[in-house]
């Protein structure tokens, strides 16, 4: 067969065609794929005159209109690529029907979609002229804190009331219909008007839709006659209920954040209190607490006034060296209970400051930190702590193993972007065990840091709210540290966490007992109950299987019901949390981190729901190296578990669309799409398991500032500082071939108006990109080098404001390629038992995929974030 196929094709009918199979040939395309490019090259040219202008200029833009279908590397169904392609491409991408002189239906469907998303994206810029939204926001915002918060609880109760006729009001499945497309057209509409009034409008609406869910499965959907079918069903609506007491609770966390600012110090410094600042630690390495200590030393306060404290907790003698060579207090104590809790409340016996700062050991603070926390304990005279966000300068695990670092938000920004932004609107705010300050009176009148439980600092703050005292939360980072290096680690570090506010739950419940209102009862009740998702989210991931293979009705109702009170509930909840998590938290992100912590938390938290005493503290480890790649096996256990059982119950599903009953057709295919659902979330949380390379010790970070470099030879080249560590720099010169490789050279920066200079080595030199290892600094050079980046002032200002907005759509499509991503990881390293089966599903998915049709000149991942750079905040410029 083949020899015929090279005879026909290499006769002289068409050199052209010939020179096109050769090519197919070279590309890697079989003899079979080459001789179909040919076939479908001919009739193409046969039947659509491919040499018109509008066909050339479809020919032209082939990688814009057809980027999934390889022109050299023709498959067997690649025309039914093309015809689902093209039909996509009509509809989707404007005066496409008019260049190909289509029918008039997909015209006119053109000009209407392009007519609403014309007037979709004017609506913003009109609402803005308008002022309405604006001129209300202001209003709210001028208001007293007291008053505004007395308004908001009134529109809540008002909107309640009014949702509650909605909620509980009887429809047939035409009414439910009609009711859900025009909440979901006037949702569409709201969520373009920027402004914090319609993220109130889109709460409503959300709240309306998944109350009235949560109603119609309470009393519609539990199957009394079966007892399978009554335990399963009440097993998912448990986990429901709690999904839907979260959403409304963080509906009301967040639903006005208060944005504050910093306020000005008194202009008289002899007014200035004494701060002690401390800096626990306890098995760390030195080199992770230097530049701490470092930037501590050089924290813009009267330096009479300012004490710095390193706690070893680990007694070691290099440590208590380090302390006296900087002239810093160190303190270390025989005995080790109550780990960090204990540490500190050891030292705040010999220490003797009206305020306390604390910083984990790798937690950088920059210079301005005291000027802009400070002023607000002179403006509030209750005020016992103020938080600042932690901001970490280097990627955790999800960052580094899913190549996410500083293109999209990463896990803790949510928290520290908008839910301590929203506390603080409650009077709530956490105290979080670093980057804080608080007033050693109200510290003192507690009994010092909490120690009941592993999570000391949400307890500690807790004990000061109910004691009546206030607290605050500025949302400027003014530290920044490490990530947690290995998804184990991280995953220890949360366990830690949820254990910890279960404790507090059952120990200290802030839903009981004096002087806590109303309000900061729901949000610590919201964070506590945040962290017992753990079994929620498993039954989430294994309900369907329970109709698929167990012939479960968890769900006691048709089809079509369940789409039409399901679907409107998750599209509802999902662009609401987008209107309002947009720049912290993008869609669908949050159902891949709680699926990589759900089996994990689930079993402390149960445990410390019966035994709160059960458990110890454990110290997360920063600063470490992974030299290899790899798939740790361990963490993803569970997750293989139940992915066999995902794609166990997906097959049988298939056999019961063949050989089930047929009313029940439309039920298993809604099973087998919650399935396929949950398959590549899993498949998410399988690639996050696979440890990428750290291999360096130091982490970079970008930034863009003007810098000098100075030669041996009295030559000063002026450059960029494209990005810093602890040990080295990378700089852009202006010029190429002006320094060579192993030159030694003088780095010289500015902070305010002085300069400084600091030895350096060139170790590469690319273009003019350049490379240099600082070398044999005086400790005192290094805090000038730690005071001239890290400690800036105004480094890390931006960082959280950095990322586009959320685009749900794109989201979803990032977590589609994430979860076959995570199957094609295991397919790579899995032992060659399962190697062959995995490789064939990948393919097979692969293979599904290359049918689906793509955007015209977008990629998937449309999250991009912008540089960071030294222009930040003005209230920072003159602290820099």
């Amino acid at each position: 067969m083949s020899v015929v196929l090279d005879g026909l094709l290499a006769a002289p009918v068409s050199r052209a065609l010939t020179q096109r199979y050769r090519l197919y040939r070279a590309s890697g395309a079989g003899r079979l794929g080459a001789f179909l490019g040919c076939f479908w090259t001919v009739l193409a040219w046969t039947f659509l005159r491919l040499e018109s202008p509008r066909w050339r200029q479809v020919r032209e833009n082939y990688a814009r209109y057809y980027p999934h279908i390889p022109l050299n590397r023709p498959r067997p169904l690649d025309i039914l690529r093309y015809l689902i392609q093209t039909l996509w491409l009509l509809v989707s991408v404007p005066g496409a029907a008019q260049r190909t002189k289509v029918n008039a239906g997909f015209a006119s469907l053109r000009r209407l979609r392009g007519h609403y998303h014309r007037w979709m994206e004017k609506l913003p810029e009109r609402m803005k002229q308008s002022g309405v939204e604006e001129g209300a926001d202001k209003w709210i915002d001028g208001i007293s804190g007291g008053l505004r918060r007395v308004l908001l609880w009134g529109m809540s109760l008002f909107a309640a009331v009014l949702a509650l006729l909605c909620i509980s009001q009887p429809f047939d499945l035409k009414s439910q219909f009609v009711f859900v497309l025009l909440l979901w057209c006037i949702g569409m509409v709201v969520r373009r008007i920027p402004g914090r009034f319609s993220s109130l409008m889109m709460i409503v609406l959300s709240l309306t839709v998944s109350c009235r869910y949560i109603w119609w499965r309470y009393t519609s959907t539990l199957n009394w006659d079966d007892p399978l079918s009554l335990t399963c069903g009440l097993l998912l609506l448990f986990a429901e209920t709690y999904a839907w007491l979260v959403l409304v609770l963080g509906y009301f966390q967040t639903v006005w954040p208060l944005h504050r600012t910093p306020t000005p110090m008194p202009q008289d410094i002899r007014t200035w209190p004494v701060v002690d600042i401390m800096v626990p630690t306890y098995n760390e390495d030195l080199g992770v607490v230097k530049p701490t200590v470092y930037a501590a030393l050089g924290i813009d306060w009267p330096k009479d006034k300012l004490n710095i404290y390193i706690l070893d907790d680990g007694g070691r003698e290099e440590f208590r060296h380090f302390a006296e060579q900087v002239g810093v207090h160190y303190i270390a104590r025989p005995t080790h209970e109550h780990a960090k809790a204990g540490n500190i409340n050891n030292a705040l016996k010999q220490a003797q400051g009206e305020y306390v700062a604390i910083f984990d050991c790798d937690h950088v603070p920059t210079r301005s930190f005291l000027q802009l926390t400070m002023g607000w304990f002179f403006k509030d005279k209750n005020l016992a702590m103020l938080q600042t966000p932690h901001h970490f300068f280097s990627p955790d695990p999800f960052e580094r193993n899913l190549g996410r670092f500083r293109k999209a938000p990463n896990e803790g920004t949510l928290f520290y972007g908008l839910v301590q932004d929203g506390n603080d609107m409650w009077d709530a705010t956490f105290f979080c065990g670093s980057c804080a300050v608080l007033r050693r009176d109200a510290l003192d009148e507690i009994g010092g840091i909490a120690v009941e439980t592993v999570t000391e600092d949400a307890h500690t703050s807790l004990r000061l709210h109910r004691l009546g005292y206030t607290s605050a939360y500025i949302r400027i980072p003014q530290a920044a540290g490490l990530a947690t290096e290995s998804l184990s680690a991280h995953i220890g570090q949360r366990i830690r966490w949820a254990r910890g506010m279960v404790q507090i739950f059952r120990l200290d419940n802030p839903l009981i007992g004096k002087g806590l209102k109303l309000a900061q009862r729901l949000c610590y009740a919201n964070a506590m109950l945040h962290f017992l998702s753990g079994i929620p989210r498993l039954i989430f991931l294994t309900a369907p299987l329970a109709f698929l293979i167990l012939h479960a009705y968890v769900i006691f109702a048709p089809a079509l019901a369940i789409a039409l009170y399901v679907i409107p509930h998750m599209i509802h909840a999902s662009l609401t949390n987008s209107k309002i998590q947009g720049k912290y938290r993008y869609s669908f992100w949050s159902e891949v981190y709680e699926t990589v912590l759900a089996w994990y938390i689930a079993r402390p938290t149960t445990v410390a729901l019966f035994n709160p005493h059960k458990g110890k503290f454990n110290v997360t480890a920063k600063g470490g190296l992974i030299d290899r790649e790899y798939v740790d096996w361990v963490i993803t256990r569970p997750y293989l578990m139940l992915v066999v059982f995902n794609l166990l119950g997906l097959a049988w599903g298939v056999w019961r669309l063949g050989f089930g009953p047929a009313d029940e057709v439309w039920t298993v295919m809604l099973s087998m799409l919650w399935v396929a659902y949950n398959l590549i979330i899993l498949g998410g949380a399988v690639a996050v398991a696979v440890e990428a390379k750290q291999v360096r010790q130091a982490h970079r970070v970008e930034i863009a500032m003007p810098a000098v470099v100075a030669c041996e030879n009295g030559h000063l080249f002026p450059c960029t500082l494209r990005d810093y560590s602890d040990s080295g720099v990378g700089i852009e010169l202006y010029a190429n071939h002006v320094i060579q490789a192993n030159e030694e050279v003088r780095l010289m920066l500015k902070r305010g108006q002085q300069e400084y200079a600091f030895p350096a080595t060139v170790t590469r030199v690319f273009g003019r990109n350049i490379g240099l290892r600082l070398e044999s600094l005086t400790v005192q050079q290094h805090v000038e080098f730690i005071q001239c980046t890290f400690a800036r002032a105004d480094t890390w200002a931006l960082w959280q404001d950095s990322f586009a907005q959320d685009r749900p759509v794109e989201s979803f499509l990032d977590i589609i390629k994430l979860g076959f991503r995570g199957y094609q990881n295991l397919a790579e390293y899995a032992p060659p038992l399962l190697h062959g089966v995995l490789v064939g599903f990948t393919t097979l998915i692969s293979w599904i995929v290359s049918f689906i049709p793509r955007g015209v000149g977008r990629g998937l991942a449309a999250h991009h974030p912008t540089p960071v750079d030294n222009r930040q905040s003005p209230a920072l410029a003159q602290q820099r």
